[in-house]
């Protein structure tokens, strides 16, 4: 009969204050977001008054009808939608491969061009975004979906993470791919792409986040409100109120807003541990 170690008081202490603390950031992350649905299905303007609690003295919906007709929201999560989709697959297409020839393939300058593609990263977006629009507008692609699309055509950090995951695949499993007469395409989409998966499924995720939630390209491109984002759609609604706006409707577009990426975040969350976490099937030989 095995008998169970009694935890020490210390050790007790110590996992109830972890406990504690893991609590407490828990309830911070996510006051914001109760707040905001308080706010949506609460009495209107009740937000700012002296008595606000977290709990409404009454419960309605609404504000969220108003909201969605008001900021045009059918239109602007398709369009959110469908831009990130193709955003997310042109960085996929040119990410993979990028990845797989730094991670796998021995070539001169392999080092000296990966140090590049990751000095990339140290740029601040809002650099680039003004000789980003400059070409933008001089193709004329302005006020068009597809220059809400082309400057985010590929993505170094999903090259970077990527790469570092494909790299943990052994040597000799990539050697045995090629003395079975597997060429670099084959080998790249037999072997390798699908043992990365885990960091594809990442990368996606990350990609169409990001792209779902992005605002400043989308403010200096989609003039027209045909083409608005959903973060653009959201400031309409708040220039549209003409002074104080309702905050029950802002909230509850927000919230509407927020649905897709909370529903590809849930879907992808073991994706994203296994991508981040992973690494891969073995130890590079």
């Amino acid at each position: 009969m095995r008998v169970q170690p009694v935890s020490s008081p210390a050790s007790i202490i110590s996992t109830g204050l972890r406990w504690a603390l893991l609590a407490v950031g828990i309830g911070g992350a996510f006051l914001p977001f109760w707040w905001m649905l308080r706010t949506a299905v609460g009495p209107p303007q009740s937000v700012l008054g002296l008595s606000s609690n977290l709990i409404p003295s009454e419960v309605g919906f609404a504000a969220f009808p108003r909201a969605f007709d008001a900021a045009d929201l059918g239109r602007a999560l398709v369009t959110g939608a469908g831009v990130s989709i193709v955003i997310m697959l042109l960085q996929l297409a040119t990410a993979i491969p990028a990845a797989y020839a730094f991670g796998c393939l021995r070539f001169r300058g392999r080092t000296a061009l990966f140090a590049v593609v990751l000095a990339t990263l140290l740029v601040p977006p809002q650099i680039t975004a003004i000789p980003n629009y400059v070409t933008i507008s001089a193709l004329g692609l302005a006020d068009t979906r597809a220059g809400l699309v082309l400057p985010f055509m590929t993505n170094a950090a999903g090259i970077f993470l990527l790469r570092q995951y494909m790299s943990t695949i052994p040597v000799a499993l990539l050697e045995a791919a090629r003395m079975d007469g597997l060429g670099i395409w084959r080998t790249l989409r037999a072997v390798v792409l699908p043992l990365s998966m885990p960091a594809v499924a990442t990368v996606a995720t990350f990609s169409f986040l990001l792209s779902f939630n992005e605002y400043l390209w989308p403010l200096l491109v989609a003039r027209s409100p045909d083409i608005a984002t959903p973060p653009l759609a959201l400031v309409n609604l708040v220039s549209a109120s003409g002074g104080f706006p309702d905050f029950a409707q802002l909230s509850a577009a927000a919230l509407i807003v927020s649905i897709p990426t909370l529903v590809v975040f849930i879907l992808a969350q073991r994706r994203l541990a296994a991508g981040i976490t992973g690494t891969g099937v073995g130890a590079e030989g």
